[in-house]
């Protein structure tokens, strides 16, 4: 993660600080020159926008010594200003949350996941599956991704592996309707948690928002997971922003993760959601999506002190 290209932006900036100072010339000058840095390393405009206004600000305010070291001041800044938009969104898990509804409805948790095909959702829903079913949870799966050549076949292999039940009706069936008796299917058999899988064609947006309006008006689900492609930075932050807006969701996941050599999208997509980043995809086994740890994420984006 050291060699990501945000790393190295953030070592500029501290480079430049230290040999500069913390004047309102030099820190205008700051804005203006790693606000194209950041944008070529996945930080949408917007936020890069605005974390380089809260920085230059910060630091303007900052009272430093004539024997300081301006480059450790500066890079303490800035982790403070790029653990703010993780820090006001950090707290309760999507695991904890499963924990706490069972035990006040006791009844199954049912969770939708949104966004466009060819992010990894469908197998997303099968390696969270693998991870409650390894905490001890009784998962059922519902293909309500109706429409892809080849989604339900996926799903009823990947649910196999998992030891989940899946739940179908057929290509061309209602999703709202597959979301629902996937529900009755849970609590009938029991089960502590659905996950639905869901269409993803950007390409007819206006029906897909439509569709997965109609699975949150029938289901209700307890929560609503957002996946993304981390490879392709911004515009996974501008679906994000569609679905979220359009639909609303809960939390977001990226696919992914380990192969991003930029590293802006986990903080663009956290700045602009204002909702977690639940999770995070490392690899092509059903292990591989861990529970993203912001703090470590910072700290690999820092320089070294």
């Amino acid at each position: 993660m050291s060699s990501k290209g945000l790393t190295k932006v953030f070592s500029s900036i501290v480079e430049k600080v230290k040999y500069t100072g913390f004047s309102e010339r030099e820190l205008r000058e700051l804005e203006e020159e790693f606000l194209l840095h950041l944008v070529e390393n996945d930080v949408a405009l917007d936020v890069a926008e605005a974390l380089l206004r809260e920085l230059t600000s910060k630091l303007s305010s900052v009272k430093v010594s004539r024997f300081a070291d301006k480059g450790q001041v500066a890079l303490e800044v800035l982790r403070e200003v790029i653990l703010e938009p993780f820090e006001k969104v950090s707290g309760e898990t999507l695991e904890k949350r499963i924990e706490a509804v069972r035990e006040a409805y006791e009844k199954p948790f049912s969770v939708v996941f949104l966004g466009p095909n060819g992010h990894g959702k469908t197998t997303t829903v099968a390696k969270l599956a693998y991870r409650l079913s390894n905490l001890g949870y009784k998962v059922v799966i519902a293909a309500a991704d109706t429409f892809r050549a080849g989604a339900i076949e996926q799903l009823r292999e990947l649910s196999e592996k998992v030891h989940a039940e899946l739940v179908s009706l057929g290509y061309g069936a209602d999703p709202a309707a597959v979301a629902y008796e996937g529900f009755l299917r849970a609590a009938k058999h029991g089960a502590d948690v659905l996950l639905v899988d869901t269409a993803g064609r950007m390409h007819t947006r206006k029906s897909l928002l439509d569709e997965m309006k109609k699975i949150i008006r029938v289901l209700n689900p307890d929560y609503r997971v957002f996946v993304g492609d981390a490879l392709i930075g911004n515009d996974a932050v501008e679906q994000a922003r569609v679905f979220l807006t359009e639909v609303g969701f809960d939390g977001s996941i990226l696919t992914k993760f380990d192969a991003d050599t930029k590293g802006g999208a986990a903080l663009s997509i956290t700045y602009i959601t204002s909702k977690p980043l639940l999770y995070v995809g490392v690899g092509q086994r059903l292990q591989d999506l861990i529970p993203f740890d912001y703090k470590r994420y910072v700290e690999e984006l820092l320089p070294s002190a």
